[in-house]
């Protein structure tokens, strides 16, 4: 590990703000390797941040933190911004219960202006603030740092178009480009150019000619497009500028003696700036400079070797189970299209796109396009599969109602990472999707409770001519015997796995193990229900006529949920019977060990059979005296 000399004596960016250049330099070098050494002990993201450590400085170097506001897009580089803002300390708890989280979060400091973690928000966020500060009369700059991949989403420029019309405020959108680099000729020529656009000479003048020239229209036009066409020689600035932005760069964003002067120049500038910054992800670390995708999200690993394979068996994920199932029903049905929003290696679509790259569609951060994408495909006949997390799957969700469901289109979606995901935190769990989706008219909502099951499941609703959604967690299932293939199930039937008296569980998905050791210690029927909706209202109604009293189990939000849908089933038959509602609470869940939350939430097998001998402990005396 490097020493850390000058970091120790970081506790604010009022420190970093007291350093000359060339003590940031060294800054970054200790930061760096600051960074390697912790995110390698617990887990975390770590080639973005590293790509990020010089522009992090230069940040805190050069603005007023906290009075000016700074805005980290999707927030998974934002870890040296944590380090220099006091949470230094925190980091060797990063991501673990009671630590510090993996994304800003306004609760955790003062020096994170707003909460992020999914994708392309931070300039809406930014605009919003621009204008508060504007209508109450404080003098401020407002930061947005969004990523390359963050800049494919329709939101990002939905703000730049809003912003374009909005007068009067000063906002700074820095573009972290971390896919394309700069020979050294165009670099050396860039951080020239950067250093003049943003100085005050090149406003002045700008402003000064337009003043002038506003009284002679046909002049002014020119000499707009003539200052376009010279700028867009050098740089690509047409699109920003047509929105109304001064666009600065590109300028290599490990250069501190670009950095540092351009964003001194653009921090005396008022109005609406954009600053391209060129950076490399894994900068520093050989290791995760050749190979960023597989250090994006590490776990704990070695530094002086990197990450190794592991020799030991491991149990097959939900996701690589998808991915394969994805490659088999491609292979025998040729009407099949993968889509993703930017998710290939996470929702286990590398060996697709490798098999059926005509059939591959990454359509980038763009949730609510990749919805009524696979939409259009179905309108001609073809099958698509839309692989995306659960609660990426909320940004797409008027799409879902009004484009697929409603014409009953025949889109198959894959959800990734139901219920908790653990050290992501609540911004990444995957609670709300049988609630959300189980109102929406024609639409299956399926919860396969293991790695056969998810096939089973997957096959069926694919073969369903209408809307339908897999749900499956993050992690791996219980290493159950894979003898499904391309078979499917009947679309709304559950199954009865555990005979027993007097209480029956209704389980909805993967928590079917809790379900067993339960009911194993307390005498209970067991039922695998498969579907929410088609809700099988049969083996609903035999429960319901051959138990006192009925516990429904899911990995999802209690309102609105599976337990929901069997209170509303009952009812609707007028049978009255007793039901213990078993889920996740009306709350968000903060970040921690998966395994451990939904201990702490009552849903493994202690807990299940702790809540149910609470709520029928009379039940079960007296079905014990008998």
């Amino acid at each position: 590990m490097n020493t850390t000399d000058l970091l120790d004596r970081i506790e604010s960016p009022a420190d970093v703000k007291r350093l000359e250049r060339r003590e940031l330099k060294r800054l970054a070098e200790e930061l760096r390797g600051f960074l390697l050494d912790s995110v390698s002990r617990t887990g975390g993201h770590l080639s973005s941040n590293l790509g990020t450590v010089e522009l992090t400085i230069a940040l805190h170097h050069v603005f007023d933190l906290p009075h000016d506001r700074l805005i980290w897009d999707v927030g998974h580089q934002s870890y040296a911004h944590k380090i220099l803002t006091g949470r230094r300390t925190g980091m060797p708890r990063l991501r673990q219960q009671g630590g510090i989280s993996g994304f800003p979060r306004r609760s955790e400091s003062e020096y994170d202006a707003f909460g992020t973690a999914h994708s392309s928000t931070s300039i809406s966020a930014a605009l919003g603030m621009a204008v508060a500060s504007r209508n109450a009369g404080i003098m401020r700059q407002h930061i947005a740092v969004i990523g390359d991949g963050a800049m494919s989403a329709g939101m990002a420029f939905e703000a730049m178009n809003n912003a374009g019309v909005t007068p009067d405020i000063n906002l700074l959108v820095v573009l972290n480009d971390n896919d394309m680099s700069i020979s050294p000729p165009v670099g050396a020529l860039n951080r020239y150019l950067a250093r003049l656009m943003s100085g005050r000479f090149y406003a002045t003048a700008r402003n000064v000619g337009k003043a002038v020239l506003q009284h002679v229209p046909p002049m002014l036009e020119m000499a707009r497009r003539f200052e376009g066409h010279a700028k867009g020689l050098v740089t690509p600035a047409t699109l920003f500028e047509e929105l109304g932005f001064n666009y600065v760069g590109p300028i290599d964003g490990h250069d501190m003696d670009a950095l540092v002067p351009t964003l001194q120049n653009l921090r005396s500038l008022k109005g609406l700036q954009f600053l391209h910054v060129v950076t490399k992800k894994g900068q520093g670390y050989k290791l995760a400079e050749a190979d960023p995708v597989l250090y994006h999200g590490p776990g704990k690993f070695d530094p002086a070797v990197g990450i190794q394979k592991s020799s030991a068996p491991s149990r097959q994920t939900f996701t690589q189970v998808f991915g394969q199932w994805l490659c088999d029903m491609a292979q025998a049905d040729e009407r099949l299209q993968g889509i993703t929003p930017a998710m290939r290696e996470g929702s286990g679509m590398v060996a697709f796109e490798q098999r059926f790259p005509r059939r591959y569609f990454d359509v980038g951060i763009a949730e609510q396009h990749a919805v009524t994408f696979a939409a259009g495909i179905a309108c001609e006949g073809l099958k698509p599969v839309v692989a995306i997390y659960s609660t990426f799957l909320q940004r797409g969700y008027d799409q879902l109602i009004h484009d697929v469901a409603l014409q009953n289109l025949d889109v198959t979606f894959a959800l990734d990472r139901a219920g908790l995901v653990g050290a992501d935190g609540a911004t990444h769990a995957g609670n709300y999707d049988i609630a959300y989706l189980r109102c929406i008219p024609n639409m299956v909502v399926a919860t396969p409770s293991d790695e056969n099951e998810t096939r089973l499941l997957l096959t069926t609703c694919y073969r369903h001519a209408g809307p339908a959604s897999v749900r499956y967690p993050r992690g791996s299932g219980v290493g159950a015997e894979m003898t499904a293939g391309l078979d499917e199930v009947p679309l709304g039937k559950g199954r009865l796995v555990r005979e027993g008296s007097r209480i029956a569980v209704l389980n909805f998905g993967t928590l079917l193990p809790a379900a067993l050791q339960a009911a194993e210690q307390l005498g209970l029927t067991v039922a695998d229900m498969r579907f929410v909706k088609p809700l099988d209202l049969d083996l609903v109604r035999q429960l319901a006529q051959d138990h006192e009293a009925l516990v429904t189990l899911e990995e999802g939000c209690i309102m609105g949920g599976a337990g929901s849908a069997v209170s509303e089933a009952l009812h609707e038959a007028g049978l009255d019977v007793p039901v213990l509602q078993l889920g996740l609470p009306d709350r968000f869940i903060d970040h921690g060990d998966q395994a451990a939350l939904l201990a702490q939430q009552g849903l493994d097998g202690a807990g299940v059979e702790t809540s149910i001998r609470k709520r029928f402990a009379g039940l079960l005396e007296s079905g014990r005296a008998a």
